[in-house]
């Protein structure tokens, strides 16, 4: 059944969201990092305003690596966690001169090495550069496979094995951002837009919900 249901899911997708792309706004490989690590907790939105002006002033990873961290943290204030996140850019930047010669490297282990990357942030960059066959698994992405049965794990880790033990290799990198997109703006958090959903004959959350009996008919 869950093979079905994968299935089923898939090929909503493909035949409904063709086009399915990350919304922060980046050049290159570095850029793409630096959006990636300023958007934890942060919408891509406010990142996409903050964006324009840091790279101007830091072009490149040696820029930002020779900067105070109060200069960097005064064009990054108005998103989330600006403190550390400031930090870790710097420390980024200077790992990536003096390790990896100012370019970002193309593969996951490498990247976790760098100040404030993460496994999420490492997969979400391998992906979207390098259409590597990994899938980043944000709250978004969290929620909507938890939500339509696609895993029960309780853990963005066990729910990534999940995906990724279910879905084909070459189209991991897309399915990402079909899941992140359709929380943004369909499964929301708070009031999720159940009546225009067209995966609603698979959501189990749905399901229980209209199993669930009224106040008036449980005597209550």
């Amino acid at each position: 059944m869950k093979n079905k249901r994968y299935e089923a899911i898939l090929d909503w997708f493909r035949e409904n969201r063709p086009v399915a792309e990350s919304e922060l706004r980046f050049r290159n490989p570095y850029e793409l990092l630096v959006c990636v690590m300023l958007s934890a907790q942060c919408t891509d939105k406010r990142i996409n305003q903050v964006t324009p002006a840091l790279f101007e002033r830091f072009p490149s990873p040696a820029e930002m690596a020779a900067a105070p961290v109060e200069e960097i943290l005064s064009y990054i204030k108005s998103v989330s966690y600006p403190n550390s996140k400031a930090a870790h850019l710097k420390g980024m930047a200077e790992k990536l001169v003096s390790d990896f010669g100012g370019n970002v490297p193309d593969d996951r282990e490498s990247l976790q090495t760098l100040p404030g990357v993460g496994r999420k942030t490492a997969n979400v960059v391998t992906s979207v550069l390098w259409d590597a066959p990994v899938i980043a698994v944000d709250t978004h992405v969290f929620r909507v496979a938890r939500r339509l049965g696609l895993s029960k794990g309780k853990d963005v880790r066990a729910v990534e094995e999940d995906l990724t033990a279910h879905i084909p290799p070459e189209i991991r990198p897309k399915a990402h951002h079909w899941l992140l997109l359709h929380g943004r703006y369909v499964c929301t958090a708070q009031r999720p837009k159940c009546t225009e959903c067209g995966l609603s004959p698979w959501c189990e959350t749905t399901a229980l919900s209209q199993r669930a009996p009224r106040r008036s008919d449980s005597g209550k």
